[in-house]
């Protein structure tokens, strides 16, 4: 069925598509609305080009989608507690989110998506990389699908404790709290494989940032199969890339895609915003 009031054009044929025809910053009336929200489930990651939003204007669009998530660790906007800013300085070797992952699978609901705003990029390099875990699921042999559906796997936060945030910070323009008292990270049982919300699709749901180890099992017992079910879930044919400017939105379903922000811009800046969109707990 054709849209009636955005274009969508995909990028690539896993996943990812760029919507024009539409400004962010308006209150958008239902009918545009509701083709935003079959754009986003459709495509898993939606993208929008040449934006102006103001912190507010960010909040207000996300708010369309679900409450917002603060979140635990990253220090916020100061007056804007749901909007992390994702920045790396030329002075900092390190990055947000370069590595595969989902974003914070060991809270008991994790969230529905995220809405990333660019308001510095590089000259060149810095694009994010996403994998349709739909996908994933769908390659893997009928055999290993039987393995997995029904297996549970435990999730964590140790990635972001409080016992290492001092180190990582010296590495980062984007901070971590450091005054949490918190010593044991809690953790979090979530399916293997999660039946989306909204779709009613299979997808694979483990990540090699939070997801230690099956549940029954121990970190060395599960560390086979979890290493292949990761390497498995960002294969290329499950990718696309997105190449960011100033003003750019990308806005992805946190709940059937990894995403991989990728770190080959020494020397250059890259600020954004993020705002995430609270979800539900997962189901098999």
């Amino acid at each position: 069925m054709a849209y009636q009031h955005i274009e969508v054009t995909p990028l690539s044929g896993a996943c990812g598509a760029v919507v024009s025809g539409i400004d962010l910053s308006e209150d958008l009336d239902e009918q545009r609305l509701g083709e935003v929200r079959r754009a986003f489930h459709e495509n898993l990651v939606i993208f929008f080009r040449d934006q102006d939003l103001t912190e507010d204007e960010h909040k207000a669009f996300g708010r369309r989608f679900g409450s917002l998530n603060v979140h635990p660790r990253y220090i916020p906007i100061e007056g804007h507690p749901e909007i992390i800013p994702i920045r790396k300085d030329p002075e900092h070797t390190d990055n947000i989110g370069g590595v595969w992952h989902q974003d914070l699978t060991h809270l008991e609901e994790p969230p529905l998506g995220s809405i990333l705003y660019a308001l510095k990029v590089p000259s060149s390099g810095g694009d994010t990389m996403f994998a349709n875990q739909y996908l994933a699921y769908e390659a893997l042999s009928g055999g290993m699908k039987d393995l997995l559906n029904g297996m549970i796997a435990v999730h964590d936060n140790v990635i972001q404790s409080p016992k290492i945030s001092a180190d990582k910070n010296t590495t980062r323009a984007s901070k971590l709290r450091e005054d949490i008292e918190e010593e044991d990270e809690p953790e979090m049982e979530h399916p293997v494989v999660v039946t989306h919300p909204d779709t009613g699709r299979k997808a694979l749901y483990v990540n090699s940032i939070r997801t230690r180890r099956f549940k029954e099992m121990t970190a060395e017992e599960s560390k086979p199969l979890l290493n292949y079910l990761v390497e498995h879930s960002y294969k290329p044919e499950f990718t696309c890339r997105f190449r960011w400017e100033k003003g750019s939105v990308a806005f992805w379903d946190n709940r059937c895609l990894m995403h991989y922000a990728l770190n080959d811009y020494p020397g250059q800046r890259r600020y954004m915003n993020r705002v995430t969109v609270n979800g539900a707990r997962p189901v098999a």
